[in-house]
């Protein structure tokens, strides 16, 4: 299973992107897509995740700041993140969990695209 992150970058405080990311391989299903996130010295955390169902789970610091959303015919989940603050500069993974063609769990991350809040 390969994942394929786009849209990091730099943004001013306060400003907002949108992530996306697209699974594709040997999948048979996928139950959650989501995004964490890892900042420089700092553990990797979750960001937001979304089931297959639409449910969704936001890590505390999102405050109401980001929304999850998933195509489930096109295996892509999306990030929009609004109110960009500094402490949100972070190395932001994309990831997946499921399974594959075999009927074997996979646990999947993408490469990380990089997102940096700053005037």
């Amino acid at each position: 299973v390969q994942l394929v992150e786009s849209g990091g970058g730099l943004v001013q405080p306060g400003g907002s992107l949108t992530l996306s990311c697209e699974a594709s391989g040997s999948i048979f299903s996928i139950n959650g897509m989501g995004w964490y996130r890892q900042a420089p010295g700092k553990e990797r955390e979750l960001v937001a995740m979304v089931t297959s169902g639409g449910s969704t789970n936001y890590g505390d610091f999102v405050k109401g700041r980001f929304t999850i959303s998933r195509v489930n015919a096109m295996n892509t989940v999306y990030l929009q993140m609004h109110s960009l603050k500094p402490e949100d500069t972070a190395v932001y993974y994309c990831n997946t969990r499921g399974f594959d063609t075999d009927r074997k769990v996979y646990d999947a991350w993408g490469q990380g695209t990089q997102v940096t809040v700053s005037s």
